[in-house]
């Protein structure tokens, strides 16, 4: 798997993924508040499947000299 979620993109699935978590865990929120556990494996693994599926990345990519 070539990571195709980049810098930022991973920091917001991360943090979008631990507040629904939390808010769920503390029961702000029903249970469809463990959907976060989606974004935040996402974020933490570095790739998405739908973002391969449509060839989407949103790594930086380097210039080969």
């Amino acid at each position: 798997m070539k990571s195709n979620v980049g810098g930022m993109d991973r920091i917001l699935r991360i943090v979008v993924g631990l507040v629904l978590i939390g808010l769920t865990v503390t029961g702000n929120v029903g249970v469809w508040g463990w959907l976060g556990l989606v974004p935040l494996a996402t974020g933490a693994i570095g790739w998405c499947p739908p973002y391969a599926i449509f060839g989407w990345n949103t790594c930086s990519t380097k210039a080969k000299s």
